[in-house]
């Protein structure tokens, strides 16, 4: 589990934001198989946009590419088994669209070995599996929040209020709305890395 702290550290209170953000978004506007599809297909993104962009020299397409893929996947979704590892799922679906666009440029249909794609899906989802975890603490820490720092994160994230907005409803200066929301941020990064250490125990 070091490697959820770690990745935690890198961009701190930054990547705390991203992802409640993205939990908000998920559980206010999306029926249960598409919040699966969209929480799977971000943990899968970086793994898939590497493998894309092992092949796909042109930054442009590489771009056009991975937004096929990321169609691809949500049309597919239906047919995916939850029971199997969702990295390597999705890379044999950028496989066919990285396929399909040498086709269109006129190149030969590009032949991968499956012991190289196998290891390079493994890496990928184990670290993909990290995110994950740490995806499933962040609830577990939302969770525990309550009184002022519950307030405070819900009208930030889910209602994507700024601090000066979030002052005037809850009765505070915009720059005490920041140090708070930021206290609240440091306070489930620590609950998150708390839940990482307690897990590898």
């Amino acid at each position: 589990m070091s490697e959820i702290r770690e990745w935690l550290v890198i961009k701190g209170s930054a990547r705390i934001s991203k992802y409640v953000r993205h939990f908000f978004f998920m559980e206010r506007f999306m029926d249960e198989t598409t919040r699966q599809a969209t929480r799977q297909w971000t943990l899968a993104q970086p793994a898939v946009s590497a493998f894309i962009a092992s092949v796909v020299r042109d930054f442009r397409d590489r771009d056009d590419v991975l937004q096929n893929v990321a169609v691809a996947v949500v049309e597919s979704f239906h047919s995916y088994d939850s029971k199997s590892p969702f990295i390597p799922w999705a890379i044999g679906i950028a496989r066919r669209q990285v396929g399909l666009y040498l086709r269109r440029r006129g190149r030969d249909p590009l032949v991968f070995d499956d012991d190289a794609v196998a290891c390079l899906a493994v890496a990928f989802h184990e670290e993909a599996q990290e995110r994950s975890l740490a995806l499933d603490f962040l609830q577990d820490c939302l969770g525990s929040l309550d009184g002022r720092a519950k307030q405070l994160i819900g009208l930030r994230y889910r209602d994507d209020m700024k601090p000066a907005a979030i002052a005037s409803q809850a009765d505070m200066t915009p720059n005490s709305v920041a140090k708070a929301l930021q206290r609240v941020r440091d306070h489930l990064r620590e609950c998150i890395e708390r839940k990482a250490l307690e897990a590898s125990i």
